[in-house]
């Protein structure tokens, strides 16, 4: 999405935000600043420092004439920061740029309705935003209205609005001026929001908000952060995963130039200097003896071994249509395969950091979070203070794919900060960041498939074995006896017309902590599925398009962007010596299909092109959808290629980059991406195109090689890169 070079410190504190709508209860809350005719040094020399008037949680209009949206999801790279304003201003008539972004605080006004949380994930920041933000905008839009007519003894309906203006005839107001007549008005009724043929900012493609302030370097990562007299902490984490400290001896480290403190946290020893350098160069002469914990023997034949003996039972029903059983045994023409997933880091580029300074108010903390109350609850647990005496200031992510929906990083923050009463930043090494993650779950996938005596495919079962995510992050989302819905996708919407269809998901715990990675389970079964449909389109006799296309006639989105990609990529008719394989898939409520396109010398792979036709409803901005794509098709190939988590007794044995590889520029293929038109609402698009890439790639290296990967990442199995 598009951001714009924009202060993330307004005028209005986070903390004084939060007092002034406290007393508003239920219902949607906007905060307005809202712009007058005079320019704001001139309002400040007339009237004093502008006044700041809530229209609602999201929007707050002052009367200078600025305008500040509260932006309730982060930002990580994925344009919420520019997507989510466009929806605002939108309404209100005015131009994205001239609304000035502040992140949202912690809050129950911020709750992510799709995910029942504070959280920015699942790809929803523009489908949860999608009604509400535009209806805060509209909200504003019909107060500001209402207010001018009534001043003017004009109908409300012959009004209008234009750059911050109120306008009836040759008459004209500005939002400043009328900022406070507009609070003062009683809630609106009968609001109404623009239809698609009124937009003008949305679905045209503009320039990132925060783009000018990223390449500048005024934007406010939580690495950058620095307050006055601050210091920085390294932290030492056991070797073993769920480790814990023995015994430390500090006396070297203590004698090393700048340190002020050794000290035992809740998570490892943390080394608090005077430069981060000088703490973690201490941190790595320090004398610790671990407890290796309940994972010191364990390793990934363990966990292969695990999951294997678990697959032989049954799992809690996810679909079922049909008689899946019954016609598995009345036909004879059959087929069955196995996938196996590894574990994966989530690498992002910034590693966790956490800034913690305590004030008389209470305790600050400045964190690149995607879960502003989690980490709200996390500080005030390690600070020994009520939640309200928590204000949590979020700055720019470098990178989330899910990682920062967790909150270790930030107790020894405040742990180190609470010592010293001092403000320290706590910043993790590259190497602490891969060893201390919160993997992505390994999976074992077993799928069957029976054809009857015509050829027509009769019966597929899909049987899914993986650790949960949810039961451990959110456990309360997932009731007994159900299954969890983060760990079934891109198989209990399996598009496919067959008769009987049984698919069922065994929740098998591995002994570590599995987290969200980008696209979640969509990755894990998508693989399973769309390499099995390649595999019993092979026994069909069929080309793999026309294989899908045969068991879509009820699916018109799929179909449509299935041929959409195939057209794309002249399907079937590629270059001499290259190779096409597919995959198609719906997740967050957006519908890809992608076509791979590779070579082989001997075995080395190379992929060319990656083609990807999307429907993903109406766009806010289609350039950051394309660059969304992009950037999911290039994080999905690095995981399909390179990208395992291996442990040994315990132990992560990937550390840094040349051990957990990432794309090279001179290994990325070509990236076409062609989205349909469409009049539906938004769907998600910061993770699905990661999920197609691993079995459009693996189908392509099939069509070449006619051997079946059913294993990942494809240079463990024979290819090199």
């Amino acid at each position: 999405m598009a951001t714009s070079s924009r202060s993330m410190q307004g005028e209005l504190s986070r903390r004084g935000f939060l007092k002034s709508t406290a007393s508003v209860a239920g219902g949607l809350v906007i905060a307005c600043y809202i712009p007058g005719c005079s320019k704001p040094e001139e309002a400040v020399k007339q009237l004093g420092p502008p006044k700041l008037v809530k229209a609602n949680a999201f929007l707050q209009i002052g009367t200078d004439g600025s305008i500040t949206m509260f932006c309730d999801k982060s930002e990580m790279g994925q344009g919420v920061y520019t997507a989510l304003p466009t929806l605002i201003a939108e309404e209100l008539g005015v131009a994205p740029t001239t609304i000035k972004v502040e992140f949202a605080p912690p809050g129950a006004d911020y709750v992510n309705k799709l995910l029942g949380a504070q959280a920015t994930g699942g790809s929803t920041s523009v489908r949860e935003a999608w009604d509400k933000l535009r209806m805060a905008g509209a909200e504003a839009r019909t107060r500001l209205i209402a207010a001018a007519a009534k001043e003017w003894s004009a109908p409300p309906q012959s009004c209008s609005v234009a750059d911050g203006y109120v306008v009836f005839t040759s008459r004209r107001k500005s939002f400043g001026e009328l900022a406070e007549a507009a609070a003062a008005l009683p809630p609106p009724e009968n609001v109404q929001v623009k239809g698609r043929n009124d937009f003008k900012y949305i679905g045209k493609t503009m320039q990132r908000l925060d783009t000018p302030s990223k390449v500048d370097g005024s934007a406010q990562f939580g690495i950058d952060v620095k307050l006055p007299g601050m210091l920085y902490a390294a932290l030492a984490q056991p070797p073993e995963l769920q480790g814990t400290v023995k015994s430390f001896n500090s006396d070297q480290a203590k004698a090393m130039p700048g340190v002020r403190e050794v000290l035992q946290t809740s998570s490892g020893v943390a080394v608090v200097a005077d430069s981060w350098w000088q703490a973690k160069t201490a941190r790595d002469a320090l004398q610790i003896e671990w407890n290796p914990g309940p994972t010191a023997k364990l390793n990934n034949a363990a966990i292969a071994a695990g999951l294997k003996t678990a697959s032989s039972g049954k799992g809690l029903d996810v679909r079922k249509e049909g008689d899946a059983d019954a016609g598995w045994k009345a036909n004879k023409r059959r087929v069955e395969a196995v996938y196996e997933l590894p574990m994966l880091a989530h690498a992002t580029l910034e590693p966790q950091n956490c800034t913690v300074e305590f004030r008389e108010d209470g305790c600050h903390v400045y964190a690149p979070t995607q879960v502003q109350q989690m980490a709200q609850g996390a500080a005030a647990k390690a600070a020994g203070l009520p939640p309200e005496k928590v204000f949590v200031h979020t700055t720019f992510l470098g990178g989330g794919f899910g990682r920062r929906l967790d909150v270790d990083f930030i107790p020894a923050a405040v742990e180190c900060a609470k010592a010293l009463n001092k403000p320290v930043k706590v910043l993790w090494t590259r190497e602490d960041d891969t060893t201390h993650d919160k993997y992505r779950p390994p999976a074992r996938n077993s799928l069957s498939g029976a054809f009857d005596a015509n050829g027509k495919l009769d019966t597929v079962k899909v049987h899914l074995v993986a650790p949960s995510i949810t039961a451990r992050w959110a456990p309360g989302a997932v009731p007994q006896g159900t299954p969890d819905p983060f760990a079934v996708e891109a198989a209990h919407n399996f598009p496919y017309d067959v008769p009987n269809l049984y698919i069922d998901y065994l929740q098998h715990e591995v002994g570590l902590d599995v987290g969200y990675w980008r696209s979640v389970s969509h990755a894990l079964n998508c693989f399973t599925v769309e390499s099995f449909m390649d595999e019993l389109a092979t026994e069909a006799g069929m080309d793999p398009v026309e294989f899908r296309r045969s068991l879509l006639s009820k699916q018109p989105r799929w179909l449509s962007v299935l041929d959409a990609a195939a057209h794309k990529a002249n399907w079937g008719r590629p270059p001499q010596g290259r190779f096409q394989g597919v995959a198609l898939m719906s997740g967050y409520d957006t519908y890809l299909a992608q076509v791979a396109e590779i070579s082989l010398e001997g075995d080395k792979l190379k992929v060319h092109r990656i083609v990807c036709a999307i429907d993903c409803g109406q766009m806010v901005n289609p350039g950051i959808v394309h660059a969304q794509a992009e950037g999911s098709i290039v994080f999905g190939l690095t995981a399909a290629l390179f990208s395992e988590i291996n442990v040994v007794n315990g132990r992560v044995q990937e550390e840094n980059f040349d051990k957990y590889r990432l794309l090279r520029m001179n290994e990325a293929p070509s990236i076409e991406i062609h989205v349909l038109s469409s009049d539906e609402k938004p769907g998600g698009m910061g993770e699905p195109a990661t999920a197609l890439v691993a079995p459009a790639v693996c189908n392509a290296i099939y069509a070449a090689t006619k051997k079946r990967l059913r294993k990942l990442p494809i240079v463990k199995q024979g290819f090199v890169v």
